[in-house]
């Protein structure tokens, strides 16, 4: 039958509370950050991020967790139709630590957890047949239940061309070996967890394990003993991780020693948290495997992606993309540090963090200074505004019920009187930028007057940081290094939590002459700084303007998402003949537009000559009439604006 799938991942599903403080005991940490975890899950979502066509076959809660690891799942690509909900677990979590080198304590809170409920009602024989290979963690062999599931998995597979592979992962405290606080123990002999562990091997094509996992799977102390006894009992290719030292490969005979095993040398990198990157080491392996390259191909891509990984905190959000390895291949061994190259950070975040779209049609109404003028204007009380941002949200909602494309929708909308808004919004379908700028300043300075980190963190993760800047490259040199000051220091917040930024420059009206160059200039002075935002939000652009922008987006950030054309409160009229020039460039992908769109209706509604229904119908039209003439022009120019970035899937 045709493989829609490259490979299966049967096992753990869980949530990682990574401590956030390094260097001290769990009983210390006062933070935590939460990830996607579990070995199986770790593994499906960093083979996807090579190209594997994953799947995961877990069980997870009914609740927010499980929802959280369902989602996680599916943002890597992973197929979770087969993440079943159980009605009456709770999903697996973990609480971890990176107290010092060598010292990585976790807590597994698994206690009937949703992942060892899994059984073979959970599939049938067409899902096994559909991939080219199938992959479990030692852990579901601890239970019968689970090893049932695991044993008919197996079958499946041996009766449909589906590779079999066994990553022994074995984890004492989850066989209850030890007792709860004793999670990074990793080798308690055991006469049943090597039996159970036999009992699979003739069945399967590849094993996988530790020196210490390798000993528990044959039974034996010594090592080379335990490899013999592996190969009594299997003919499938063993890989041996060895840390630091790489791997050892053995496709045939077990050697005499272990001097004689052909060994893949690691990558020499610093050490922070080795958490998580034998799952690593796994999807790189099986993204050379599933592809037929030789054995030392996939030792050297396994490698590679365990090193990026224990440099890094986390598990699933430390594995590297395509990209991103390739970055490292290309330059190891001179990158010690990958957590601090900027390069391999900026190409992982780019490439695994942000959250992209092919176009945007956003509807900006982050507007303070404008909407507090305008309601003083008509006699209207500010409190008023609020209500208005709320009529523009739902206008939005409702043109996202009408339009073709309605996940290319989106909003600019600030906290000071849209926070309703945002919290209504979060979560939901619609991209979501926020401001972070003090309106009208000039230089640039934030809203917030505490640290911006520390304001950044408490925004929602999805939420795209907009920040506007009156910048001229030929400014007076103070306030030109001011702003640039402020412009670091907001950059260099976003990437250390994760962040996309979005840069909105405005060249005019600051009395200085705006050619086609001015825009260019500024993106490469920003550049220069090494400045590197998700999108650009600028002003409309002459056809050779817009060129130049192409060419210096692909020359110094061919990651960037791209660029927003902004409205200016212009008329209907003038911003189509922006867009007859923009549409030309796929670099610019799609418009935020705001006071174009909602200006008329506002005004009316703060004089009370509109009804709240009337202006949440004139801002739908309008702003539908405005996502139309930019996909008539852009359907019209045959560009085709995927082109213009290097996004990987």
């Amino acid at each position: 039958m045709n493989k829609t799938l490259d490979l299966i991942c049967l096992g753990r599903a869980a949530v990682d509370f990574y401590g956030q403080q390094i260097g001290c005991r769990l009983e210390d940490m006062q933070s935590f950050a939460k990830y996607l975890g579990g070995s199986s899950a770790n593994l499906a979502a960093g083979s996807a991020r090579l190209g594997v066509r994953s799947s995961m076959l877990t069980r997870v809660g009914d609740e927010q967790m499980g929802r959280f690891v369902r989602e996680a799942l599916a943002r890597e690509g992973v197929d979770v139709s087969h993440v079943k909900t159980d009605p009456t677990r709770l999903t697996a979590s973990v609480v971890l630590g990176i107290q010092g080198t060598g010292s990585y304590p976790h807590i597994f809170f698994r206690e009937n957890c949703a992942d060892m409920g899994v059984c073979t009602q959970d599939f049938d024989e067409h899902y096994i047949a559909s991939s080219r290979a199938i992959s479990v963690t030692g852990t579901h062999l601890s239970t019968p239940t689970t090893r049932a599931a695991v044993e008919q998995a197996y079958r499946f597979a041996r009766a449909n061309d589906t590779r079999v592979i066994l990553d022994i992962d074995y984890r004492p405290v989850l066989w209850k070996l030890t007792s709860a606080g004793e999670g990074e123990s990793r080798f308690v002999p055991w006469q049943e967890a090597t039996a159970v562990t036999q009992s699979v091997l003739p069945l399967c094509d590849l094993v996988v394990g530790t020196e210490e996992e390798i000993r528990i799977a044959g039974g034996e102390n010594e090592l080379m003993a335990a490899l013999r006894a592996i190969r009594a009992r299997t003919a499938a290719t063993i890989v041996l991780k060895r840390g630091p030292t790489g791997c050892s490969l053995i496709d045939g005979a077990v050697p005499a020693s272990i001097e004689d095993l052909v060994t893949i040398p690691g990558f020499p990198v610093d050490v922070l948290n080795v958490l998580g990157a034998g799952d690593a080491f796994l999807s790189g392996f099986l993204s050379g495997w599933l592809n037929s390259k030789p054995l030392a191909e996939c030792a050297r891509l396994g490698n590679a992606c365990g090193a990026l990984v224990v440099s890094r905190h986390g598990c699933t959000p430390a594995m590297p993309s395509r990209a991103e390895l390739a970055e490292f291949l290309k330059r190891a061994p001179h990158v010690r540090r990958p957590d601090l190259d900027e390069a391999l950070s900026h190409i992982h975040h780019a490439t695994t963090v942000r959250r992209s779209r092919d176009e945007l049609y956003v509807l900006a109404f982050d507007h303070r200074r404008q909407l507090e003028e305008l309601a003083d204007d008509e006699g209207a009380s500010r409190a008023r505004i609020a209500i208005f941002k709320d009529l523009v949200a739902r206008a939005v909602e409702r043109t996202a019920s009408r339009a073709p494309e309605p996940e290319r929708l989106g909003v600019i909308v600030d906290a000071r009187h849209g926070s309703g808004v945002l919290n209504r919004l979060s979560g939901g379908p619609l991209w979501i930028g926020r401001p972070i700028e003090t309106p009208g300043s000039r230089p640039v300075a934030f809203d917030s007057t505490e640290n911006i980190g520390l304001h950044l963190a408490s925004w929602p993760v999805a939420h795209v940081i907009k920040c506007l800047v009156f910048y001229h490259p030929d400014d007076p040199v103070d306030m030109r290094l001011a702003q640039e000051r402020k412009v670091r220091e907001l950059y260099g917040a976003a990437q250390a939590l994760d962040r996309d930024l979005l840069l909105e420059i405005i060249c005019t009206g600051r009395g200085l002459p705006v050619n086609d160059d001015a825009m260019v200039r500024s993106m490469k002075r920003f550049y220069n700084l090494g400045v590197r935002p998700a999108w650009w939000k600028i002003e409309p652009q002459s056809r050779t303007a817009w060129q130049q922008i192409e060419t210096v987006i692909a020359e110094r950030d061919p990651w960037c998402n791209g660029v927003l054309l902004l409205g200016l409160d212009a008329p209907e009229e003038v911003l189509r003949r922006a867009f007859e020039s923009a549409v030309e460039t796929p670099v610019c992908r799609g418009f935020a537009v705001g006071r174009s769109i909602f200006n008329p209706a506002a005004r009316d509604w703060f004089a009370g000559r509109m009804t709240d229904e009337q202006a949440i119908e004139d801002i739908a039209t309008r702003y539908m009439r405005l996502i139309e003439s930019w996909r008539s022009l852009r359907a019209r120019s045959g560009v085709n604006s995927k082109r213009a970035v290097g996004q990987l899937a």
